[in-house]
């Protein structure tokens, strides 16, 4: 039996990254993880994959605004399309997963890449550390931990979502939470991050199910 293949993007420590890996090898995700791509050289995930014997790409939107300032706003448009065509084309052209996984991917994925993998009909889930409607975009821990702390709301979590153009807006496969109290944010960010670690697993799942029902 040939596992469905599992593309994971990632951009940091690759804690959730390492979640996968974990469950992938125990048999729990009926998936094999074939590829790792990270869009930061420096991201520690990468070397997690190393050790468990994934191929890594590095794929850094720095290197195609080299020598663009910042001012240049056509240019660095430009400069990155080019980088979502070719990350498209890696993907789709050379690495062709069966799906993908958005595992602390810090860059916004836009219709010029999302609409070439929606029409080869691989599907793409991310994870975000808020529950859904609450914290779209960065520092979602930060923001939602002062909103607790605060008392504008006495929940918090995360959820695993396919990725649609609009930025954590996309349809929820799993969604976790957890009741606000008094604590510090760093408490708060473990947590949430041991929160992430079983909603990645229970995402990819998911979405292995569904596509298999298909």
């Amino acid at each position: 039996m040939v596992l469905p293949s599992i593309l994971v993007l990632i951009s940091g420590n690759g804690s959730n990254l390492q979640a996968l890996i974990d469950n992938c090898n125990s048999g729990k995700i009926p998936g094999k993880i074939t590829h790792v791509i990270s869009s930061s050289s420096k991201a520690y995930g990468l070397e997690r994959a190393s050790q468990a014997g994934i191929p890594t790409l590095t794929h850094e939107l720095k290197t195609y605004y080299k020598g663009i300032p910042k001012e240049n706003k056509d240019a660095r448009n430009e400069a990155r399309a080019n980088f979502n065509k070719d990350l498209v084309n890696i993907i789709i052209g050379k690495l062709k997963p069966d799906v993908i996984v958005c595992a602390g991917w810090m860059l916004i994925l836009s219709s010029d890449f999302l609409k070439p993998l929606h029409q080869a009909k691989i599907p793409i889930i991310n994870l975000h550390p808020a529950l859904p409607g609450q914290f779209e975009g960065t520092n979602a821990i930060e923001r939602s931990w002062k909103a607790g702390q605060e008392g504008l709301v006495d929940k918090g979590g995360c959820m695993v979502h396919y990725v649609i153009e609009e930025v954590d807006k996309g349809a929820p496969l799993i969604v976790k939470e957890i009741d606000v109290k008094k604590e510090s944010l760093e408490e708060w960010e473990a947590r949430i991050h041991a929160l992430e670690h079983q909603a990645i697993v229970e995402g990819t799942i998911e979405v292995l199910k569904q596509l298999n029902a298909k």
